[in-house]
């Protein structure tokens, strides 16, 4: 699978499990910042930093959706074998 339909799965999931995924781009705003995962009025927000490599991307949202519980949704196998790979390396 190409890393860019990885990332949509990975997306994919993240709305599955409620979390939305903004890509933003994070050296315009002035201060130092990093992607990853955050809680606004009760939302979990995910905002990705628009200049990163897919693979990147991949790593860092499979880096926080792999601390999820998702068995309870349908994830494509090809993905759910890559969360399994991810979570032994952790």
């Amino acid at each position: 699978m190409k890393p860019e339909q990885i990332y949509e799965h990975l997306k994919d999931v993240a709305e599955k499990l409620n979390i939305a995924v903004k890509e933003k781009n994070l050296s315009s705003i002035g201060v130092k910042a990093k992607s990853g995962l955050c809680k606004l009025k009760n939302k979990n927000i995910f905002i990705m930093d628009k200049k990163k490599s897919v693979r990147k991307k991949n790593e860092i949202l499979m880096s926080c959706l792999s601390k999820f519980q998702h068995d309870h949704i349908y994830v494509v196998p090809v993905i759910r074998d890559l969360f399994n790979k991810y979570k032994g390396k952790l």
